[in-house]
């Protein structure tokens, strides 16, 4: 890899045409120089994999924590939405911290610190014999999730050309989604019925995994490229502070992209909550291979297509994804029949596929590289706002009604989803709408860009 290993002792901050990151004086930072003309380097394969054993540990959770609630602690399904919220919303409220925390100490730093807060989470859960002990212990779970998100994604972003944002996003989301597909499978299967206690520790394992894997990715990055003035939606010229009121705590740039992935995660809270029930009631020995499906569908869609969403546009990409999603909710939800959960998991793993890449390089390429660690801080929190609010909806729904009206209920999130992308986010015309997210001009310019950036760098030397 190649590294820039700055001097201990640097002015407070350094301003240069390619906009890297301040240096504080107190830090020795390792900076990678990204080339301009790879998107597959060894840095991003290495916050790949840190991703990849993170959501082992959180979708080895998946099916165990609802399990858990509504087994051996009799918590409901009330319960259960409010483990969600209380996750969610433990996320949210570190996140807006977290984007700053990244600029100023490293991405690095976020990373390995949220794995531990989570593998502390993990191990606490597995001796937890209160719904309110566990909850208490479910705020580690959301804390480390988040930090680990925010650094991960915002080194992604880093290591990509502008003009190939979503397919860099694509790639790394395998990770994520593999992670959350292929956890519940271990998970359901190391619990073996009713072995919460060696589960709950082996998903602190995978947090210790990810902390060990993170410990070698770079602290910042020099970007490939520098986004041009007429896409940011905030202006940063120099002397222009980070915003004042609710701009100090969400960037404006992720706000519309953001409330559109919130009511996305609304519709599969509700999946991920009450599939592992309710497949044990029609008859299914457990929910792992719903999970298993939905997640390979996804990984094969993020690696074969994972140039679609830029030629698709964000607009009709986002569109179909929140569709299929609607579509397999409402089939589990109105279909009492096994068959019914493959259909809907295969639907739900079609829109999942789509959704979350398009909104991310939507959300990217409209600031400048300052702004995005706070920028995309904010666009991943919209994930736990809308795990919180639907998470209590659809609980209180299920607790009152029925699970199967839940579904439904995470269906029309879905829907409302679409009517915001397409009036509102990204409404017809729009220059980042329909158009594919990246053009040709804009990646030459990109790359002369990136070249005059790493021209003006100084010469890299070995680092760690």
């Amino acid at each position: 890899m190649r590294f820039a290993a700055e001097v201990v002792r640097q002015p407070e901050s350094v301003t240069t045409t390619d906009e890297r990151p301040s240096v504080r004086s107190s830090l020795r930072v390792h900076t990678y120089l990204a080339p301009s003309d790879r998107l597959i380097t060894t840095p991003f394969v290495v916050v790949t994999l840190a991703a990849l054993a993170m959501f082992m540990y959180i979708g080895t959770l998946l099916p165990l924590v609802p399990l858990y609630i509504e087994g051996p602690l009799d918590g409901g399904e009330f319960g259960v939405g409010v483990n969600a919220a209380v996750f969610a919303g433990a996320a949210i409220c570190a996140r807006p911290l977290l984007g700053r925390l990244a600029d100023r100490y490293g991405r690095r730093r976020v990373m390995v610190g949220g794995a531990v807060i989570a593998a502390l989470g993990g191990f606490g859960m597995s001796q937890a014999d209160t719904l309110g002990v566990l909850l208490g212990f479910r705020i580690f779970t959301g804390v480390g999730e988040a930090a680990m998100f925010v650094g991960a994604a915002t080194l992604i972003a880093d290591l990509s050309p502008r003009e190939r944002r979503a397919e860099g996003a694509s790639y790394f989301s395998v990770a994520v989604f593999g992670g959350l597909g292929l956890g519940p499978v271990f998970g359901e299967w190391l619990l073996a019925g009713d072995q919460f206690e060696r589960t709950f520790i082996a998903a602190g394992v995978f947090a210790l995994l990810a902390m060990a894997i993170a410990m070698f990715v770079p602290s910042y990055v020099v970007s490939p490229d520098v986004a041009p003035a007429s896409d940011r939606v905030v202006d940063d010229a120099p002397g222009v502070d980070d915003g004042s009121g609710w701009r100090r705590l969400v960037h404006p740039a992720a706000v519309g992209p953001g409330v559109v992935l919130a009511l996305g995660v609304g519709g599969l809270t509700s999946f991920f909550l009450f599939v592992p029930d309710y497949s044990r009631e029609l008859g299914l020995s457990s929910s792992g291979g719903l999970f298993l499906v939905y997640a390979a569908l996804t990984l094969v869609i993020r690696v074969v297509g994972a140039r679609w969403p830029e030629r698709l546009g964000p607009r009709r990409a986002v569109t179909l994804a929140l569709g299929a999603m609607a579509a397999g909710l409402v089939v589990v939800g109105l279909v009492p029949a096994q068959a019914a959960r493959w259909v809907g998991a295969v639907l739900v793993g079609l829109g999942i596929a789509f959704n979350y890449p398009s909104l991310m390089a939507l959300t990217v390429n409209r600031v400048s590289d300052r702004e995005r660690a706070r920028a995309i801080s904010s666009f991943t929190m919209f994930f736990e706002i809308g795990s919180a609010v639907s998470g209590l909806a659809v609980g209180a729904v299920a607790q009152l009604i029925d699970e199967r009206v839940g579904f439904l209920v995470g269906a029309s999130m879905c829907l409302l989803g679409v009517a915001v992308l397409r009036i509102v986010v990204v409404p017809s015309g729009s220059s980042d709408g329909d158009a594919h997210v990246g053009s040709t001009e804009s990646a030459s310019s990109a790359g002369r860009a990136g070249e005059r950036a790493e021209a003006s760098s100084p010469r890299p030397v070995a680092g760690n």
